[in-house]
């Protein structure tokens, strides 16, 4: 759904997609995507309670609208561009650029992955079936890949609380001097390739549908 910039019924301001996907993206990072409501999504954008709705009609077409919005783009690489691993490796990267890019984008996704988004789900799930997994195995893989990509941030929440002021154990210490490194690239490389080891080797033990 592209609104481009429209007048909001009521008065002479203008929204646009990106105004209105940006303000709802700031409430869930403030609030929660809980709190996220029409009447919250005004006050937001500075507008009367009734002027989103002449965008979206309610909460769930706001989440498809700012799921695929900030979603746009994001392309399942071809089978012929190279091996199962490298395509999941390259549309989890794009989704996860798209994570960095939209703070609070996650916390969406997890309450509206099955709206509008389904092409999304269905490209992961081809590559994976493409790979070879039977199809108990490919929701099991995904729901992995759905709870690493938009679940860890939540393991490392940007406005987390001190560490406590009791003494911890020495290989605790030694590694929370490296917690920064959990929103960086470093672990979120380090969690990937773990990932995809991980089913390569679950490939490798699954059973072979011809044998009884």
């Amino acid at each position: 759904m592209g609104v481009g910039r429209m007048q909001a019924s009521g008065g002479g301001n203008t929204l646009s997609e990106p105004e209105i996907v940006e303000a709802a993206l700031r409430v869930v990072r403030e609030d929660g995507v809980e709190k996220l409501s029409m009447r919250r999504l005004s006050r937001e954008l500075g507008v009367s309670p009734m002027a989103p709705y002449y965008y979206v009609a309610d909460k769930r077409e706001l989440l498809d609208l700012v799921a695929t919005a900030a979603l746009a783009g994001v392309r399942k690489p071809p089978p012929e561009s190279g091996p199962w691993q490298e395509r999941l490796r390259d549309l989890i990267d794009q989704i996860d650029e798209k994570l960095r890019k939209h703070p609070g984008l996650g916390d969406v996704l997890i309450e509206q992955m099955l709206g509008k988004q389904l092409d999304l789900i269905a490209a992961i799930m081809e590559i994976l079936a493409e790979a070879g997994f039977n199809d108990r195995n490919v929701l099991a893989a995904y729901a992995t890949i759905h709870t690493y990509l938009f679940g860890r941030r939540r393991v490392n929440p940007k406005d987390r609380s001190p560490i406590s002021e009791v003494a911890l154990p020495d290989v605790v210490e030694r590694a929370t001097k490296y917690m920064t490194d959990l929103r960086g690239h470093y672990a979120y490389d380090f969690g990937m390739e773990v990932l995809v080891a991980g089913l390569e080797a679950q490939l490798v033990r699954q059973p072979d549908p011809d044998v009884r």
